[in-house]
């Protein structure tokens, strides 16, 4: 199918590694081109350069934390006019109710929920002048279903999904949709992370915890980043106008959940 996206320019965030490059990886080949971000230059340039010799599109990158308000204005100088964003950041660390303090959650509130709303700040109006654009941001399973480990999280991006909500629908109407993905367990290092923890709290191994995780998910096994930025790139093409503020979960069938 042809997204046609074929010279967009787009701006994708933590794309270095992981579901960050699975979908810039994907609008490459849809033909965008790209404005890649991750906080490591050395694996940003590895994964830009494999875009460039694969797909032939442009690729500019930007080594900065974009959760920092520097590194943040930096990315967007780069970027300029942009027609797509994705919006992604490493979640914050697991843990239970009492272990988080306040600065905790102010922490995970700039990742997760003020951070991608200030880049919609930014690059919405030209999105509006120019009359088309997609924003997709990567956010959690855990808005449907909160993760008990994962508390912060589960506030941060139930809070970036209140704002997409009342806002995809206020610029719609302008040619431009928001939408989430809701991931549940891919292979990445996030998932290596957390079934690092499951091991140790366990004193399991880790193929042993990534086996009891994916016995919990229908599908039976682990999401790839490359089927979720097929889905990521299909949200982002002109084929999706009419899916506006949706969140869509891809998660192997994890969310026991009839809507």
């Amino acid at each position: 199918m042809d997204l046609g996206i074929a010279g967009k320019r787009a701006l994708v965030c933590a794309s270095s590694k992981g579901l960050g490059l699975g979908c810039a990886r994907a609008l490459a080949e849809a033909g965008a081109d790209l404005v890649m971000n991750a906080r490591g230059a050395e694996a940003l340039e590895a994964s830009a350069a494999a875009i460039r010799s694969e797909f032939g599109v442009a690729v500019d990158i930007v080594a900065a934390d974009i959760t920092d308000e520097v590194g943040r204005a930096r990315v967007l100088e780069a970027a300029g006019a942009v027609d797509i964003l994705v919006t992604n950041a490493g979640g914050p660390p697991p843990g239970m109710w009492p272990d988080w303090s306040r600065d905790d959650f102010l922490a995970a509130l700039d990742a997760n929920m003020l951070t991608p709303i200030a880049l919609m700040q930014a690059l919405l109006p030209g999105m509006i002048e120019r009359g088309w654009g997609r924003v997709v941001n990567i956010t959690s399973q855990s808005v449907k279903a909160p993760i008990a480990v994962l508390g912060l999280s589960n506030s941060a991006r139930a809070g970036l999904t209140g704002f997409v909500a009342g806002t995809a629908r206020q610029v719609a109407g302008d040619g431009v949709t928001i939408n989430n993905l809701l991931p549940g367990i891919h292979a990445t290092d996030r998932a290596i992370g957390l079934d690092g923890k499951v091991a140790a709290d366990k004193g399991i191994t880790m193929d042993e915890a990534r086996a009891q995780r994916s016995a919990t998910i229908p599908a039976g096994r682990y999401g790839t980043a490359a089927e979720f930025g097929a889905a990521c790139a299909f949200l982002c093409s002109v084929h999706a106008g009419f899916i506006v503020g949706q969140n869509i979960l891809l998660d192997g069938g994890a969310v026991n959940a009839t809507l």
